[in-house]
C-alpha cells in the first residue's frame, strides 16, 4: 500500500514526527487538543480504529491488557472494559507508581464503563499496582506518532512508552511473546528505516487503523528491560518508582550503573516540570540576552510557552512579586533560574546561536530537536519572540559538534540557521568565552551588541 507522507531519505525520528504533525493539521485530521505537535495525535475516527481490537483473537484470548492514558485509546479502554478483562492504565508521566488497575462499579452498565475509561475515570475508579504485585500482562496498547508496516513506532520523543515496557519487563509481568498493538489514523503508518531504532524501542505487532488491521510480523526484538545506562539521576528523582525497581534490581545482582549526567544539561532538557527557583528579579537588558542569560520574553510568548496563562497578570505595571513568579517561569523554561545555573555552569562556554524559529514553536519542541541529534547544550536560553536561541556548551569542540548536528535542522516547515554566536566569533582561537561571576555584569561594547541583536 502507497504511503500516504513520504519520507526523505536520511529522514531522523524528528523529521517524521514533524512531517505527520504538519500533515495531520494541515488537513485538519484531529479532534481537540490542538494542535497536535509534541503529542500522541487525537485522530478523527480514533474510536473506529480501537473497535478493531476486539477482532483481534489475541485480544479475545488474554484477561489483563495495559492501554495508554491518551485521549485517542479511550475507545480502546473501553472495549476492554466491556469484554470484562482486568484493564491496567500507566500513571501520567510515571509520576506516582507504574501503572493503576480499573475497578469499575459492580454491574456497571455501558455509560458507566464509559465514563471509567475517560481520564477521569482512571482517576476515580482506580487503585495502584504495586512492584511487588505478580501481574502477568498478555497485551498492550500503546499510542504512536508514527509507525512502520514492518512493526517500527515513534513516539512523542519522551520515552515514556518505552519505558513503561521496559519497567514491566523488568518485573516480568511482559515478555518476547507480550502482543504489542497500537492505534493511528492511516496517515501515520509510515515507512521507518530499521537503522533509527534503538534497542530500548518498543515495537508494536499489530497497528489497528480506521480503515484495516496490520500485522506487522516484526523481527526487531523488543526492549528486555531497563537499560540502566541510558538513565541518569535527574531521571530518578523526576520518576520516584525507578529508584524502587533499581534497588530491586541491584539485590538481584544486576548492573544497575547510571549513564553521566551532563553539567545542568540533560536534566532540563527531558522534562518541562517547572522547578522552585530563588526569589530573584529577572534581567532584561540586552548585554544579557546576547550574553545568553536569562531574558525576558514578551508576555504572550511566555504564556504560550508555559502553560500558565490563568495564572499570570497583565505584563502593564508588573508588581515585584509579579517579576518574581516571571523570573520562576522563564527559569523553567530554560532549565534553571539564573543563580541556578551560575552554580553549575562552567566558568567558560561556548555559544551557539540557533536562527529561524518558527512562530509558534514550543521550547519543548525544541528541545526534543536537540535531544534527538544528540546535540542538548549545558543551557538553552530561549527567545522565542526574536525567533532565535541560544545554546552553552562546555568548549569549542563540543560546540562544533552540535553545529554539525544541528546542520540541515527543519522545525515546522522552516529551516533553522544554526552558527557561533557572533558575540565570540572573534575569540574563537582562544576558544572560549568567560562567562560573568555572580553578581557581575556582563561587559560587551555597543557595536557587537547591535551585531548580536541582528544575528
Amino acid at each position: 500500500m502507497e504511503f500516504v507522507i513520504k519520507i526523505n531519505s536520511g529522514a531522523s525520528k524528528w523529521d517524521i514526527r514533524q512531517k505527520v504533525w504538519d500533515y495531520i493539521e494541515e488537513k485538519n485530521l484531529a479532534n481537540f487538543p490542538r494542535p497536535v505537535h509534541n503529542r500522541i495525535p487525537n485522530f478523527k475516527s480514533a474510536g473506529q480504529a480501537c473497535n478493531r481490537l476486539s477482532e483481534l483473537q489475541e485480544f479475545k484470548s488474554s484477561q489483563t491488557v495495559k492501554v495508554n492514558p491518551d485521549k485517542p485509546q479511550q475507545e480502546a479502554r473501553f472495549v476492554t472494559l466491556e469484554a470484562q478483562k482486568t484493564l491496567l492504565v500507566p500513571t501520567p508521566r510515571l509520576r506516582t507508581g507504574l501503572f493503576n488497575k480499573i475497578t469499575p462499579p459492580q454491574g456497571a452498565n455501558k455509560e458507566q464503563l464509559r465514563i471509567c475509561s475517560s481520564s477521569q475515570g482512571v482517576k476515580d475508579f482506580s487503585v495502584p499496582v504495586d512492584l511487588d504485585a505478580k501481574v502477568k500482562v498478555d497485551l498492550v496498547v500503546v499510542g504512536s506518532v508514527a509507525v512502520s508496516e514492518k512493526g517500527c513506532r515513534i513516539g512523542k520523543g519522551e520515552g515514556f512508552a518505552d519505558l513503561e515496557w521496559a519497567m514491566m519487563a523488568s518485573m516480568g509481568a511482559v515478555s518476547e511473546s507480550t502482543v504489542v498493538v497500537t492505534v493511528v489514523h492511516d496517515c501515520q503508518v509510515v515507512d521507518i528505516p530499521d537503522e533509527l531504532m534503538g534497542s530500548h524501542d518498543l515495537t508494536v505487532d499489530y497497528i489497528l487503523t480506521p480503515s484495516r488491521v496490520i500485522k506487522t510480523n516484526c523481527e526487531l526484538p523488543k526492549p528486555h528491560g531497563i537499560i540502566w545506562n541510558k538513565l541518569d539521576t535527574e531521571k530518578l528523582k523526576k520518576i520516584p518508582i525507578l529508584k524502587k525497581l533499581r534497588a530491586l534490581e541491584e539485590q538481584a545482582g544486576k548492573d544497575v550503573t547510571l549513564g553521566a549526567t551532563p553539567p545542568a544539561a540533560e536534566p532540563t532538557l527531558q522534562d518541562d516540570q517547572p522547578k522552585r527557583q530563588p526569589r530573584r528579579r529577572p534581567r532584561r537588558n540586552t548585554q544579557q540576552d546576547t550574553e545568553g542569560e536569562t531574558s525576558q520574553e514578551s508576555k504572550p510568548e511566555k504564556e504560550t510557552e508555559t502553560g500558565q496563562k490563568a495564572r499570570q497578570q497583565p505584563a502593564r505595571k508588573e508588581s515585584r512579586g509579579s517579576g518574581r513568579r516571571a523570573a520562576r517561569e522563564q527559569g523553567s523554561e530554560e532549565g534553571g533560574g539564573e543563580e541556578v545555573t551560575r552554580r553549575k555552569l562552567p566558568q567558560t562556554v561556548t555559544t551557539v546561536y540557533l536562527g529561524g524559529i518558527p512562530t509558534g514553536l514550543r521550547v519543548s519542541e525544541l528541545k526534543a530537536a536537540l535531544r534527538e541529534r544528540k546535540a542538548a547544550p549545558l543551557r538553552l536560553t530561549w527567545q522565542g519572540a526574536q525567533h532565535r536561541a541560544f545554546l552553552d556548551y562546555t568548549d569549542p569542540q563540543v560546540a562544533d559538534q552540535a553545529l554539525e548536528a544541528l546542520q540541515g535542522l527543519c522545525l515546522n516547515g522552516q529551516s533553522l540557521q544554526a552558527e557561533l554566536a557572533k558575540s565570540q566569533r572573534g575569540q574563537r582561537r582562544s576558544g572560549q568565552r568567560q562567562r560573568p561571576s555572580a553578581g557581575q555584569k556582563p561587559k560587551m561594547p555597543q557595536s557587537e551588541i547591535t551585531k548580536e541583536t541582528e544575528n
